[in-house]
């Protein structure tokens, strides 16, 4: 399986090279159907480790997901390519807090059908219109923990009317035209096919870089003041950018930015140190009904 995908990866590099030079537009096709692909990721490596509280499975639409204990709700929001139990770690604890927690998958990822994009493919809207679907039907957000994709997910749904108490963005992407200077840099295409498809991407969404964390924080921040928010982010990242954290926490009035070292993009999701620092944000002003000695306890 390797060697295959290292010969289709070989032969994608050709292509966009060729393509580079004597059809731009092909390119800029190809290019589009790789941006908006969903990564497939096997069911045995979605399995959750550890124990959970049963779960009360829910469906919304194409959308799968499960709710866990009962109190004020705590959405987790996975990114691209994710699954709601990605992000398991925080499940128990926030159980444990007196939260209700709601995982899902976002359409086409996980063991959600396919949504109006069609099966395998995907976009940022697509990912905040889940959340927003799923917490009209499962009930208001009290707070959100989101992890690559879905924080500025979440800050869209934010934009567009979804009222959050509090916030947690863990390893937060912001700036997409990374992710293109990444792919332009991996896979060898130039600047014809990189401006085909801005093109393409701008006539169906609006300019690429109106979806940037920087832009997308002050259209929330119109429509109400902004939650208290906790940034969470690993120096050593290589799929998110450290800096990006850095940039959304002097943008967003009074956001906490807790730093890690060597964890990485997908490890800091099960660092039990931050996963306690991440529940005892939350719990910092729940609805004085839920507050129990548990949480009390999790300060020490």
């Amino acid at each position: 399986m390797a060697a295959k995908k290292s010969t289709n990866v070989r032969s994608l590099i050709l292509a966009f090279g060729l393509l580079e030079r004597i059809a731009p537009a092909v390119g800029t096709r190809m290019l589009s159907r790789l941006w908006f692909r969903v990564p497939v990721v096997p069911a045995k490596v979605r399995r959750p480790r550890g124990e959970l509280p049963t779960p009360t499975p829910f469906e919304v639409a194409a959308i799968r997901g499960q709710s866990y204990g009962d109190g004020p709700a705590i959405y987790l929001v996975h990114g691209w390519g994710g699954w709601g139990l990605q992000l398991a770690a925080h499940i128990q604890p926030l159980v444990d807090a007196g939260f209700r927690v709601i995982a899902y998958d976002a359409p086409s990822h996980g063991d959600s059908a396919p949504g109006r994009e069609g099966k395998g493919t995907s976009t940022l809207l697509e990912l905040a219109d889940a959340l927003k679907a799923v917490v009209a039907a499962q009930g208001p957000a009290y707070g959100v923990v989101a992890h690559s994709l879905g924080a500025p997910a979440t800050a869209l749904a934010m934009r567009d009317g979804l009222d959050v108490e509090r916030v947690v963005f863990i390893a937060t992407a912001t700036d997409f035209t990374e992710t293109l200077d990444q792919m332009e840099a991996f896979l060898g295409f130039g600047p014809r096919i990189r401006a085909g498809f801005l093109r393409r991407f701008a006539a169906r969404f609006g300019p690429m870089d109106s979806f940037r964390m920087d832009a997308v924080i002050p259209a929330a921040a119109a429509r109400r003041p902004l939650p208290p928010l906790l940034l969470v982010h690993d120096r050593s990242d290589t799929e998110t950018s450290y800096q990006g954290s850095v940039e959304v926490a002097d943008r967003w009035p009074g956001a906490r930015l807790e730093t890690s070292e060597g964890l990485g993009h997908r490890r800091v999701l099960r660092d039990p140190d931050l996963v306690k620092k991440a529940v005892v944000f939350l719990a910092e002003r729940a609805p004085a009904a839920r507050r129990s000695g548990r949480q009390e306890r999790m300060r020490g």
